[in-house]
């Protein structure tokens, strides 16, 4: 028979590679703790003097200034100081802003209120030319709107107020006499092409018919004429 193989030696246990893995990486993790620390003066004289009596040491270390570790955490994160001023100041800035939102927005309220009473009193003075269908009165925002219908107050093709309607303008003048905005008469026709000696185009029909709107006004009232806007639109 052959002898028996010599046993070989297992060399060292496999715990012990991961109990010095384990050690480094807990010298890895006391190292970044000291590391981003702040080290306490009285502390450190503290404990080596304890240190100095447990191992015998004799001569004093005097301790002049401990270098501190720079703490990333309470550089980043540290609470600071608030300024009362500045927060006062937002503060009034916000509110102020506030307030100026809130008056735009009630004077605006006001004058579309102011527009609407303004609508309902045209449309009672002239109730009877609404009722018949030649003018008619609407709101836009903080615009009032009189459209006169063109059979009522206009010859097809011609550019001079109706005899008929005149009384009309005369109540419309008076009613706008005292307003302080812009009065602005857009002039429109119907959809017959025309081309003579006095209108080359419908623009210019529509145009005369403003300004002839406009005239009426200014004889009827003491309407500004630098607050009329006269516009012609053709047949749009």
């Amino acid at each position: 028979m052959s002898e028996e193989a010599k046993k070989e030696s297992r060399g060292v246990p496999a715990w012990v590679m991961t109990f010095a893995d384990l050690m480094t990486l807990l010298m890895c993790f006391f190292v970044l703790l000291l590391a981003f620390s702040e080290m306490d003066v009285a502390k450190f004289k503290q404990l080596s003097g304890s240190m100095k009596e447990a191992f015998g040491v004799q001569s004093e270390i005097k301790v002049r200034t401990i270098p501190k570790g720079t703490s990333v955490v309470a550089q980043e994160f540290s609470p600071g100081n608030p300024d009362p001023t500045s927060l006062n100041q937002v503060r009034q800035f916000t509110i102020d802003s506030n307030r100026n939102t809130l008056d735009a927005l009630d004077r605006e309220l006001k004058e579309i209120k102011e527009t609407r009473e303004h609508a309902r009193r045209l449309r009672m003075a002239l109730l009877d030319e609404v009722n018949e269908g030649s003018v008619s009165i609407e709101t836009e925002g903080m615009k009032v709107i009189v459209r006169i219908m063109e059979n009522a107050s206009f010859e097809s093709g011609y550019a001079d107020v109706r005899t008929e309607f005149l009384p009309v303008l005369d109540k419309i003048a008076r009613l706008i006499s005292n307003d302080s905005g812009e009065v602005t008469i857009s002039g429109h026709t119907d959809n017959v092409p025309i081309a003579n000696d006095r209108f080359r185009s419908n623009w210019d029909l529509s145009t005369s018919r403003a300004v002839s709107v406009a005239h009426e006004f200014m004889k009827m009232s003491a309407l500004d004429p630098e607050k009329i806007i006269v516009t012609g639109h053709a047949d749009t």
